[in-house]
């Protein structure tokens, strides 16, 4: 008989339990977030709708994706998306992976209403796995003899953060965990708290750890798909975005609820996630409203260089760029003299578009906006 060390071996398993009165203040600020989010984005006009779901999916599939160390081309998979959803017919060439996360986003997003399933599932691990060659089980859950652990550390004396279930039991645990994500989302009563429902399902899907790659953006993918089955519509929030902005956070918070079928401290730090993920499309929309204004107010008044930058200036989104905009950049960016872009940022900042700070080698210039 195995020790008892990981939730999945304990009696209770798959039955998680937690404190509700500690959730109620996030659940409350969830639900009263929505409401800004949608209120805000009926002020979005239809060609910046567009763009906000480009942005958001694709900042998904990279910030998905970095989470577990790979990292891919911005630019390819916000073809791929544009692609995907019908906005473009680009011929660009991507690469696999670029594609597979796309595909799998754009998926994820049209198909957010219907019922979890092994063939869902397994739809998005082929895309994930697009052109990989060295896994055995690809489309299918994992068949292979070996535990299935999260390590670090070195090789000969590895650490072991996680071991999951035996792959003899990914048919019946698989089964049981769609059966549960499917019934509390179509019960009428729905009395399982939205937030709570999200982080259950990817704490729930991540210790059974059905694949043998991908079971990060997969899990992820759940709870997104969680998010918005709870909200009657695509969620469109950052929420991979905002896990890897604090990774290690999120990789402690996993490890730290894996041993126990109490998960109250683990829904705590999802739960303010997915406030802090909200926050970030409310940063976003604000940030593409402002834009509109930017470009109606501006657009005539900029030669073609000027033009090129500020749109690459925006294109950085709400955050900007790091450190702000050079007399460098606009050179690169421009592929003009450094005489020239010096009349030129002296003529954005007359007309208002651009604000400078500091002076000399120091001197840099910020987009004239609202700040969100």
């Amino acid at each position: 008989m195995a020790r008892k060390i990981w939730n999945w071996q304990q009696k209770e398993w798959p039955h998680f339990s937690y404190d509700e009165d500690v959730l109620k203040d996030l659940e409350y600020k969830f639900s009263q977030n929505n409401g800004i989010v949608f209120g805000a984005f009926k002020h979005v006009s239809d060609s910046e709708k567009d763009n906000l779901l480009v942005e958001i999916l694709s900042n998904e599939a990279l910030k998905t994706s970095e989470i577990e160390g790979e990292y891919l081309d911005r630019d390819s998979i916000q073809s791929s998306i544009k692609n995907n959803l019908g906005l473009s017919i680009d011929k660009r060439k991507v690469p696999p992976a670029e594609y597979g996360i796309s595909e799998m986003m754009v998926d994820l997003y049209r198909n957010h209403d219907k019922p979890l399933s092994d063939k869902q599932l397994f739809n998005w691990h082929e895309m994930l796995t697009n052109g990989r060659r060295d896994l055995s089980d690809i489309g299918r859950y994992r068949t292979h003899e070996d535990a299935m652990q999260v390590i670090s550390g070195r090789l000969d004396k590895p650490t072991v953060h996680f071991e999951a279930p035996p792959s003899s039991r990914m048919n019946e645990e698989m089964e049981q965990f769609i059966s549960w994500f499917n019934k509390t989302h179509e019960s009428e009563e729905k009395s399982m708290l939205p937030l709570v429902r999200a982080g259950v399902a990817h704490l729930y899907f991540v210790c059974v750890h059905p694949f043998e790659d991908g079971n990060g953006r997969i899990g992820r993918a759940v709870a997104e798909k969680s998010i918005s089955k709870s909200m009657g519509q695509p969620a469109l929030i950052s929420l991979s975005k905002t896990i890897e902005a604090n990774k290690k956070a999120y990789y402690e918070s996993l490890e730290a609820n894996n041993k126990s079928c109490d998960i109250t401290d683990w829904l705590i730090y999802f739960g303010q996630t997915i406030l802090d993920a909200q926050e970030d499309t409310l940063k976003l929309i604000d940030f593409l409203i402002e834009k509109a204004k930017f470009f109606d107010r501006f657009s005539t008044l900029m030669n073609e260089r000027q033009l090129k930058v500020i749109k690459r200036l925006f294109d950085a989104g709400h955050t900007g760029f790091i450190g702000g905009l050079s007399a460098e950049n606009y050179t690169r960016i421009a592929k003009t003299s450094a005489s020239t872009a010096t009349r030129d940022l002296k003529d954005l900042v007359d007309k208002g578009m651009l604000i400078k700070t500091g002076q000399l080698k120091n001197t840099r210039y910020f987009l004239n906006i609202k700040r969100v």
